[in-house]
């Protein structure tokens, strides 16, 4: 009977070198497992593989030494665990995402929940070429947002509370920007400096700054055989239903210019960029306006 390689990757079992044999994707958003699945994965891969597990760069686990007569099986066992396979090809793949606040005291957002959400929204949808979403916390840019073709990056507007202020000067030191200085007692805040990084607030003993968490997106990156930064096109935004909506348009652009095996930046640069930019700008300024 002849073997249907496409569907099989389409369902995340990628082709070895070896003769049907195959390395299975687990799907994995955020880069996170429970206990309890990382058990199931390892069952599986001593009484079906070789015993070992692979971690690939974006956050997923790979069994390899996968049969192909035991496909139905191994799938079985997995889903006792909660494990599902992921996918490859033209499509909507993993969200990668840091701890983001969960954990991480340098994080504006939580990226976990956001990840989540992206992946119920979108992941496994069919398009023209592979889809790549990236969260991360804030600037330390953990996950290299500008990689993706849609990155999401934490960040906070920060408000200076004057009656909490003791003027010690901490939050002036901490900006790596140097978009503070202390004048007469006072903090002035440079908006056009401010990379909305949150290290002020987060240093600050006195609680003297008030913060209003959001996002910074990016569009069109790669890191493979091309390389381009995704490109920031609209300013920082505090709206979860305006990021999505972003997404929305996104995706739906690339679903109807793209070409086979496409990434967004090619079909960015086919229908041009700046044509591009005043859609994606005028998706957000819409939203911005409906949200007044």
């Amino acid at each position: 009977m002849a073997v249907d390689y496409a569907a099989l990757k389409k369902g995340g079992w990628m082709r070895q070198k070896q003769k049907n044999m195959f390395a299975l994707r687990i799907h994995v958003v955020g880069g996170t497992l429970t206990a309890d699945q990382l058990d199931g994965i390892r069952k599986v891969a001593e009484k079906y593989g070789h015993g070992y597990v692979h971690l690939t760069a974006r956050q997923s686990l790979e069994i390899p030494w996968m049969g192909i007569d035991d496909i139905e099986e191994i799938k079985k066992d997995l889903a006792e665990y909660g494990v599902t396979p992921s996918v490859c090809g033209p499509r909507v793949r993993t969200t990668t995402a840091c701890q983001g606040t969960l954990t991480c005291p340098s994080a504006c957002i939580d990226t976990q929940d956001l990840a989540q959400k992206i992946d119920e929204r979108y992941f496994a949808r069919e398009l023209p070429g592979k889809f790549k979403f990236g969260c991360t916390g804030c600037q330390n840019n953990c996950l290299k947002t500008e990689e993706n073709d849609i990155g999401v990056k934490g960040a906070t507007r920060v408000e200076w509370i004057e009656d909490k202020c003791i003027a010690c000067g901490v939050c002036v030191k901490a900006c790596r920007a140097g978009a503070l200085e202390m004048k007469d007692d006072k903090i002035i805040l440079d908006r056009d400096k401010c990379t909305y990084c949150g290290r002020c607030l987060k240093s600050c003993p006195m609680d003297a700054w008030e913060e209003h968490p959001g996002y910074i997106m990016s569009w069109g990156g790669l890191f493979g055989n091309h390389i381009h930064r995704g490109k920031q096109i609209v300013p920082f935004f505090e709206s979860e239903d305006t990021l999505f909506k972003l997404c929305d348009a996104t995706i739906d652009f690339f679903d109807k210019n793209a070409e086979p095996g496409d990434r967004l930046q090619f079909a960015i640069d086919r229908y041009g960029q700046e044509k591009f930019d005043e859609m994606i700008r005028s998706v957000y300024d819409e939203s911005v306006n409906a949200d007044k």
